[in-house]
């Protein structure tokens, strides 16, 4: 899991630091936030501790009604040592209590200017994506209408090849080689590239090319979510390949299960073209055209009508 501290946040969300300035490489754990209410009336039974704490409006104008007194005791309570961080929200001020007990426990003390929900969101957002499950997987990514396509293949199939055929004709390179994937959610897998072979290709007899240098910033993106795996394999006469489409085949990525297509490859055939294809047709899909299904609806009505369906349906040269 990747590590996260105080200070990734100051630098990310330009955040103010009142205080707390030798806590600032303290390690954030998760990504859930926490909102102290009923711990600020006394209750410490179940306060999550290991949290960030954020103060909005509300938290902060109960305190007013608080003694000088039970205002130190809550803050001495609030700031314990596993405390990532304290969070002011909409640029308010800070009571001189917290700020003494946050300055004596070390507790850094963030200020942000914007409203409390979108702080919230903006931090659990990017939290989320950090503490991400995380994998690797050997294959190319590319954007293709907006569809992440993820090809997979044994090594020397014509993966790369065939992404720059891809960036040829207007579409854009994620990743090669390698493709880093970190799940986000429950159903959504984002892609990209490590840093070092970032933007770069790799093709065989030629050697390492730069696509946004070749191509220009408009030929590659930094990430995209992986929506279709596309398998290359070198065609077997033997196997019996999908000519309909009716099969849908899967490939489970840590915990999610995404739509997978298995390509024979053979000279002659233009892997480009049929990748474009397969991304043009998930779009129809999603928008509930599915032309095998409407195939295999007419075919089923012609033969109860006792129709002839013609030669080319039944003996391969469809």
């Amino acid at each position: 899991m990747t590590k996260v501290v105080i200070q990734d946040l100051l630098d990310r969300f330009n955040l103010e630091l009142l205080t707390g300035e030798a806590g600032v490489q303290r390690e954030i754990f998760m990504s859930d936030i926490s909102r102290p209410g009923i711990e600020l009336t006394g209750y410490f039974k179940y306060y999550p501790k290991d949290r960030l704490q954020l103060f909005g409006k509300t938290e902060l104008s109960f305190l007013e009604e608080l003694t000088t007194e039970q205002k130190k005791d809550r803050f001495l309570k609030l700031c314990a040592e596993e405390t990532p961080a304290l969070i002011i929200t909409r640029g308010q001020e800070v009571p001189t209590e917290m700020m003494e007990a946050a300055q004596a426990a070390g507790v850094p003390i963030l200020r942000s200017p914007h409203k409390t929900t979108r702080v919230i969101s903006r931090i659990t957002n990017f939290l989320e994506a950090k503490f991400a499950p995380f994998t690797a997987v050997h294959g190319v990514l590319v954007d293709i209408y907006g569809i992440g396509i993820l090809i997979t293949g044994q090594s020397g199939v014509g993966k790369s090849e065939t992404a720059l055929e891809l960036v040829k004709r207007g579409h854009r390179l994620v990743a090669d080689d390698s493709v880093e994937i970190r799940q986000e959610d429950y159903d959504t897998l984002i892609g990209n590239s490590p840093t070092l072979i970032e933007h770069l290709l790799e093709i065989r007899g030629l050697g390492i090319i730069n696509v946004m240098t070749l191509f220009g910033a408009g030929a590659v993106r930094s990430h995209k979510k992986i929506s279709i795996v596309m398998n290359l394999e070198t065609w077997d006469q033997s196997k019996q390949y999908d000519r309909v489409g009716l099969d849908e085949e899967t490939m489970k990525i840590m915990d999610v299960d995404v739509p997978k297509m298995t390509v024979p490859v053979r000279p002659g055939r233009n892997l480009a073209v049929i990748i474009e294809v397969a991304a043009m047709n998930y779009r129809l899909k999603r928008m509930g055209v599915n032309a095998a299904e409407e195939f295999s609806q007419r075919l089923t009505k012609m033969i109860e009508n006792g129709q002839d369906v013609g030669g080319d349906s039944t003996n391969g040269n469809m």
